[in-house]
């Protein structure tokens, strides 16, 4: 699949997911924050929490379920990301969480709050 389609096809997922955070209540303050550490896919506020998603779409299970690709490495990127956004942008004393949103190909969510700790 080219460059462009994958882009565009996860920008796709990735709205489905921004609806869905806000109908559970979020405000969402950025989309796709990248730096040199990497990237996130959503920032979010759930009440007074900020919450770092990371979402995840798959059109088959061959290779396991969408939520399971991110794995230790992906979770130590959005980790530093997220260190380097509360610095940069004074949430340092806000409480902090890290969830995955998975969409299979029926496009059904699945979303694991707290899914993982800062590593």
């Amino acid at each position: 699949m080219a460059e462009y389609n994958k882009r565009a096809v996860g920008s796709m997922y990735e709205d489905m997911a921004v609806k869905y955070l806000v109908s559970q209540g979020h405000t969402i303050i950025k989309r796709n924050y990248r730096t040199s550490y990497g990237e996130i896919d959503i920032i979010s506020k759930d009440n007074s929490t900020l919450v770092f998603t990371e979402c995840k779409y798959r059109k088959n299970s061959a290779y396991g379920l969408s939520i399971e690709a991110v794995d230790i490495r992906k979770q130590k990127r959005i980790s530093r990301v997220a260190l380097f956004f509360c610095t940069k942008y004074g949430y340092t004393s806000l409480p902090c969480r890290f969830d995955v949103i998975g969409i299979d190909k029926d496009n059904e969510i699945t979303h694991i709050k707290n899914a993982f700790d800062y590593v």
